[in-house]
């Protein structure tokens, strides 16, 4: 399969015979980066934010999944669950969801906006993760630290970095490094997409830095 990162939050995932999903489509007018083309399948919103929920930049889909539940569209296996704003105490929080997609078993989970680390049987609860796009640049999302913590618990064997300072972006955001510290590491490798198939994964978690296309 494959995944390309359009910058903040948004993701294009795709395998060949299989449903395309983009993840968190933005508004380029309050985020920065160049406005959104895109086409797919399946559409998905983490939260009801102009950063992640701007289906209008998204053209050709069937199917808009803002909210938990489990879904099978076009081969893939779909699972969203709240993490966010689910207690009477966290009522002033946004609703976020996180999406996991199963592509022929490849797990890739989605976290968008999350706030703080989920509890042990909260992370346990998503079963297997191969591949987890994390916020790391703090804002309304995850902070470095707290990035590199819930990436320990859910022990992935890759880690792509989201929603953190770029020179395209507007948002007032945490610059990379400071996760890539976090996490024991000078620098990381970077590429314009990820391709990566069930044998390919490594053994041991490795941060893929993916370059923001520019359409």
């Amino acid at each position: 399969m494959e995944i390309i990162w359009y910058g903040h939050s948004c993701f294009r995932l795709a395998e060949r015979g299989m449903a395309t999903v983009v993840c968190d489509p933005f508004d380029a007018e309050n985020v920065g980066y160049q406005p959104l083309k895109l086409k797919a399948d399946i559409v998905t919103s983490s939260h009801d934010a102009p950063g992640h929920n701007y289906l209008n930049a998204v053209k050709g889909y069937s199917h808009a999944i803002t909210g938990p539940g489990e879904f099978e569209i076009g081969s893939v296996f779909i699972t969203g669950i709240q993490m966010d704003g689910q207690s009477k105490k966290a009522v002033d929080k946004p609703r976020n969801t996180l999406f996991v997609f199963d592509y022929m078993g490849i797990t890739v989970a989605h976290l968008g906006d999350i706030r703080s680390v989920p509890p042990q049987n909260e992370i346990e609860a998503l079963g297997t993760v191969h591949i987890v796009l994390v916020p790391v640049g703090g804002g309304s999302g995850l902070n470095a630290a707290k990035a590199a913590e819930i990436v320990s618990l859910l022990e992935p064997n890759i880690v792509i970095p989201m929603h953190y300072a770029t020179p395209a972006t507007k948002v007032p955001l945490d610059r990379l490094d400071k996760f890539l510290k976090e996490m024991g590491l000078h620098e990381a490798e970077t590429v314009p997409s990820l391709k990566v198939t069930k044998s390919s994964l490594p053994d041991e978690t490795k941060v893929i830095v993916l370059d923001y296309q520019r359409e």
